[in-house]
């Protein structure tokens, strides 16, 4: 992405079409940091100026770090207002019964909401 004469890049983009929004992920392989939000929040901020279509709902931004310290994350969290989500990832995955529990679990969430 491009902003100004400067190259900006992010991770991971995405459309959700339920949601009609683009959707950004950054992927931090230490621990969170409260200046991975204003990296984040620069990146919404130019998705919705230069590539959001006018019909289209606010970018989303989820923040994936190694590890976090919730209380941090509430604190850098407190006073923004985009729609962002810090989580942690793991280096494994999990049990493939609970995988496939999960997904079961969520195809059903679905199927009832309709």
């Amino acid at each position: 992405m491009q902003v100004v004469n400067s190259d900006f890049y992010i991770d991971l983009l995405f459309y959700h079409r339920g949601l009609q929004c683009l959707v950004a992920f950054e992927l931090k392989a230490d621990k969170f940091k409260p200046d991975h939000l204003g990296q984040l929040n620069f990146y919404l901020e130019a998705l919705d100026r230069d590539v959001k279509k006018p019909n289209e709902n606010p970018s989303i931004g989820v923040l994936l770090c190694k590890d976090k310290d919730s209380e941090i994350v509430e604190y850098a969290l407190s006073r923004s207002l985009s729609p962002t989500m810090v989580s942690e990832y793991k280096t494994q995955l999990p049990d493939k019964k609970l995988l496939q529990q999960k997904l079961h679990e969520l195809f059903d969430n679905e199927a009832d909401e309709k």
